[in-house]
């Protein structure tokens, strides 16, 4: 998966986001994070809710962020053996 939106995925894990709190949590710039954003949400990965004229956004499903979790424990792992 592409890093960048691994890092929005896991800024999403406790709750909802703005785009300028995701920009400010995760470092990326703004563009980049609505870009990134677009295409989560294309693939049912975030969803999004409006209020007012403030979109907010978070994983979309349980599913979604158990599948997170592995991937991240998954990762670990191969560090793990690659240090050994």
């Amino acid at each position: 998966s592409d890093p960048t939106r691994v890092r929005l995925l896991s800024a999403l894990i406790p709750g909802e986001l703005c785009v300028c709190d995701l920009a400010v949590v995760t470092g990326i710039n703004r563009t980049t994070v609505s870009h990134q954003l677009r295409t989560l949400r294309e693939g049912r990965v975030v969803r999004s809710r409006r209020d007012g004229r403030v979109i907010f956004y978070s994983l979309d499903d349980d599913h979604v962020r158990e599948l997170l979790a592995m991937g991240i424990a998954h990762a670990g792992e191969e560090r793990a053996e690659e240090a050994r």
